[in-house]
This record gives structure tokens, sequence and C-alpha cells, in this order.
């Protein structure tokens, strides 16, 4: 089932209200997935270096231990910022730096998200529970992605909820099931270099993006190489640091509706989602046709 937001404020004046706008719109898809809830923000890029987005069950954890370790071996300061039982490490080295430590150093904490600009929140519980452990009705950014999940076919774990990030900046949402993702891992594993915590097809599909862009591609051009390579049946919502995109498989049977204003653009998995945001009576409102690539953003 599950179910899947975005939405990009065109605005820049009204990018203070991302997490008010926002927050409704994932409450709404509670009854498509109930089991666990996460969301991915984007916001002004850091001005020197990178983040990382970490998680530990224990609401307890030595971040600041960690932080002090990771500043030692990197040799650059280390800022910690705990929220609930995530922490975002901030240093001024790139973010593949930092990724990379962590994997090396504390292989049982969990990543979360990497970049300059993304967060990723996520945990099991109804979605407005989770919402209000991060703090995310607060927000300030220029666009988020979430998802519901409803687990029919694994485990209830923050591990399983989604987004899922696997390369700098870029995370994605995933709604429906991909057919072949185990040979996919196998194959971005040995021949791409990328690393998987987790055996969701979601991931894969969000290291499939990482391993196109990193080819040179555009988020647009990669999403059409994926029509081609990905089978199954999905409706994915994609961040990177400029914008959102959307794209449904061929054949298009996962719900999806998508709405625009001068000042926003949104999509979800029902219109009730939507319909929480100011001004939808004025918005252009249509459901995307399958096997197209829609993106926006500052570029």
């Amino acid at each position: 089932m599950c179910g899947i937001v975005g939405l990009y404020l065109k605005n820049p004046e009204i990018r203070t209200r991302l997490g008010a706008y926002f927050s409704p719109m994932l409450e709404q898809m509670t009854d498509r997935g109930p089991d666990s809830a996460g969301v991915a923000v984007y916001r002004d890029a850091e001005a020197d270096g990178a983040k990382i987005t970490l998680y530990d069950p224990d609401l307890h954890f030595d971040w600041d231990g960690i932080a002090a370790e990771a500043e030692r071996d990197l040799g650059v300061s280390v800022t910690v910022e705990r929220i609930s039982s995530h922490a975002i490490l901030r240093a001024a080295v790139d973010a593949a730096a930092i990724r990379r430590w962590v994997e090396a150093n504390k292989p049982s904490l969990r990543i979360m998200s990497s970049g300059s600009s993304l967060e990723i929140y996520k945990e099991v519980g109804l979605p407005a529970d989770v919402l209000s452990r991060f703090g995310v009705p607060q927000i300030t950014g220029s666009h988020a992605i979430g998802h519901t999940r409803m687990a029919t076919e694994s485990a209830v774990t923050t591990e399983g909820a989604h987004p899922f990030n696997t390369g700098d900046d870029l995370c994605l949402v995933h709604n429906g099931s991909l057919s072949n993702h185990h040979r996919l891992r196998d194959w971005l594993r040995d021949h791409a270099d990328i690393t998987f915590q987790t055996d969701n097809d979601s991931e894969v599909a969000a290291g499939y993006l990482t391993w196109r862009l990193g080819q040179g591609a555009t988020i647009a051009e990669a999403l059409e190489a994926a029509i081609s390579d990905l089978d199954g049946f999905y409706t994915f919502a994609v961040g990177t640091r400029d914008g959102f995109s959307v794209l449904r498989d061929p054949i298009a049977c996962k719900p999806a509706v998508m709405a625009e204003t001068d000042d926003w653009v949104a999509m979800a998995s029902e219109f009730r989602s939507l319909a929480q945001l100011p001004g939808v009576e004025r918005a252009t409102v249509w459901e995307p046709e399958p096997a197209t690539v829609y993106s926006w953003g500052r570029a």
C-alpha cells in the first residue's frame, strides 16, 4: 500500500513554512502506511562542507563522543546536533569523506542521509507521531518528500522506513515493487561501488539513480533510463539538491496526483494530501502520465 508525498516551494518567500505545509500532507497518508514514516528535507546548502544524518536506537547514545572521534580522524572541526534518535554531524569536508569515515569506523550506525542540504528523519510509528518527534512542522527549507509505510513484506523497522539516500543529496520514496532489484543490487555493488544498508528494493532504485548521476546524467536522464532498466510497478518521488521529480512506470497502476500553483508544486498518492495546501483551489491538478518524467527545481 504505502503513501508518498512531495512538495517543492517555488516561491522563496514561503520557505519558512515548508514544514507547516508538508506535515498535514503526510498525515493524510496515515491509513496507507501506519507502521512507519519518514521525511527528507532540503535546506540551504552548508556554506562550508557537508553534513550526515545518523541513527542509533539508544536515545542516550554518546553522539558527542562520535563527533570527537570524527574530528580527531578527519582533522577538521566536527559539530553534532542531536534530534531524538537521530543526529547530524557537520564538518568542513566533502560528504563522501564523512560517509566513508562512518562506514569504516562506526558500522553499527545507520546513515540516513549525506550531502550539503539533505536531512532525513524516519522512525517506526504513526506519521503524526514521527512528524512531532523530529519537529517537522517547524522545519524550513525549499522542498521535502515523505513516505508512510505499510510493511506487507518485511519487518517494521526504522531501517526499513523510507526515504532512502545512497549518494550526496539524492533520496527516493517509492510506492510499488521492483522485480529485478536483487540482480541490480549485486551489479551496483560490484561495478559501481554503491553501498546498501538494507534489503529494500527502494534503496536499490536510489542506488541506481546515484550511479546514473555519477556517470554524468541529469536526474531527468537518469529517470528516463530507469524506465527500461527497472522492472516492476512503481511511483517514484525523487529529491535532489535542486528540486524534486516524479516518475510512474509504463503501466502506472500505483496511484498518483499532482498539483501546481505559482507558489508551489506538489504530488501525492491521493488528492486528499494536496487538499491541505493553501491555494489548492486555484491549482492546476492532473494525474501524471505513465513513463513520463516530471521535474521541478532551481535549475
